[in-house]
């Protein structure tokens, strides 16, 4: 009787370890799937009407500076997102910065008005990207392969923080002068 009862609790204990495991498995896919990681920081200077001198700092500290016309700023990426259980095990949307833009919130001053473009990718030897686009069918841990792009108003002085999410880009004010742009934004 006695090895029964120490039996059947240390049965007991074993399924309670093994729900606690099950939920905090669980609860550290919560963690992955809204996670954010930077890609980085936009600081805008006014030098005309509607012309800004971007400043985007990489994470690694490195810095690249635009000339932008335009009402708006707007970031494009590739994105490569992995099934969830690739996603449960640690990986997490891979990225990259494809280009940054100016954009104009009336259609018309976008179709007649300078634009400004900028490529942010420096072409490597083997694109990651591109090789998962071209043989899909061979890495079925590969959910989407997509492009994303964020877009806030431009103001003097005003910082923003890019990051990719496991959906995309998004990308939020960090300063006063962002904020006011962002809540009179039309």
């Amino acid at each position: 009787m006695g090895g029964m009862a120490h039996g059947a609790a240390a049965l007991i204990f074993f399924l309670a370890a093994a729900c606690a495991m099950l939920v905090g498995t669980s609860l550290s896919s919560y963690q992955r799937l809204s996670f954010e990681q930077p890609a980085g920081e936009l600081q805008f200077a006014r030098v005309g009407s509607q012309e800004f001198n971007a400043t985007l700092t990489y994470p690694n500290g490195e810095h690249a500076n635009f000339a932008l016309h335009g009402d708006e700023w707007q970031v494009d990426a590739r994105v490569l997102k992995w099934h969830a259980f690739a996603n449960l095990l640690g990986f997490d949307a891979a990225y990259r910065l494809e280009r940054i833009s100016g954009r104009y919130t009336r259609l018309e001053d976008e179709r007649t008005l300078p634009r400004t473009v900028y490529d942010l990718n420096t072409p490597g030897r083997i694109d990651p990207w591109d090789l998962l686009h071209r043989y899909r069918s061979w890495v079925p841990w590969v959910d989407a392969l997509y492009g994303s792009a964020t877009f806030l108003p431009m103001a003097d002085g005003a910082l923003y923080e890019i990051k990719v999410s496991q959906s995309g880009l998004l990308a939020r004010p960090l300063n006063q002068a962002a904020r006011e742009a962002v809540g009179s934004w039309h």
